[in-house]
């Protein structure tokens, strides 16, 4: 059995894995880690193998704990990973990125894939069927776009994502709400649009923290899955294991 570790901006998802298959999943803050990795270790003794995906700083005391149970790989871009990276500067893409790109390997194999991920950014990620990641998008996610305008402006007020009821917005609210929401689905299915008019059999999956409020704005067909990183760096670490 497999341990995953991904470490984000606000929280830490903790996965545990039989091979490939997602046994349970749990969402941490620093303080509770290392309590909850005694849960798992005690709850599933045949853990073998941990992964660590970091893109904060990850405390020490876990680390320590980690590589005193387990045999642990952090992943970095000198890591083994199941596809050829194009990418002109490999050293700068976001480990988090080489992981969905991994998932898409694990379940889609020889398919073109358009993997975004909607969380404090939104990524947008594609490799095609030769089993090449060519690169993709970065562009501001949900809540940062809301904290823009209060941030960047002197009056305009921070307000909690809610669904837009009307295009137009007939208050400073609704307008707020209106132009976030709006425009980021609107940017999500035009850049979901030029990807299938270039390739016609793409398959596009939608993950990360705001995958459920925007698979049901958006217009295009997509797998939506909160999962594809965990289950990525789960891919990696097997491959890894296996070789």
């Amino acid at each position: 059995m497999n341990l995953i570790v991904d470490v984000g901006n606000t929280y830490i998802k903790l996965a545990v894995f039989s091979k490939l298959t997602l046994v349970e999943k749990i969402v941490v803050t620093e303080v509770d880690l290392i309590v909850k990795l005694n849960d798992i270790k005690s709850k599933y003794n045949d853990i073998s193998h941990a992964i660590i995906s970091s893109v904060n700083i990850f405390l020490e005391s876990g680390l320590k704990f980690l590589k005193e149970n387990y045999r642990v790989l952090v992943l970095d871009h000198n890591t083994k990973i199941p596809f050829k990276n194009l990418y002109s500067t490999p050293k700068t893409l976001g480990i988090d990125r080489i992981a969905l790109v991994a998932a898409s390997v694990n379940l889609y194999k020889d398919k073109n894939v358009l993997v975004i991920d909607a969380g404090t950014c939104v990524t947008y990620d594609f490799i095609n069927n030769k089993n090449e990641y060519l690169g993709g998008a970065i562009s501001p996610g949900i809540r940062m776009r809301y904290k823009a305008l209060h941030n960047q402006t002197a009056k305009l007020p921070l307000l909690e994502t809610e669904v837009p009821q009307f295009l137009i917005g007939d208050s400073t609210s609704n307008s707020i709400h209106s132009g976030v929401i709006n425009g980021i689905v609107k940017e999500i299915d035009g850049v979901i649009q030029e990807y299938s008019e270039k390739y016609t059999d793409l398959t596009i999956i939608l993950t990360g923290g705001d995958t459920n409020f925007l698979s049901k704005q958006l217009k295009s067909s997509i797998f939506a899955n909160s999962n594809f990183l965990l289950e990525g760096l789960n891919f990696i670490l097997y491959n890894n294991i296996n070789e």
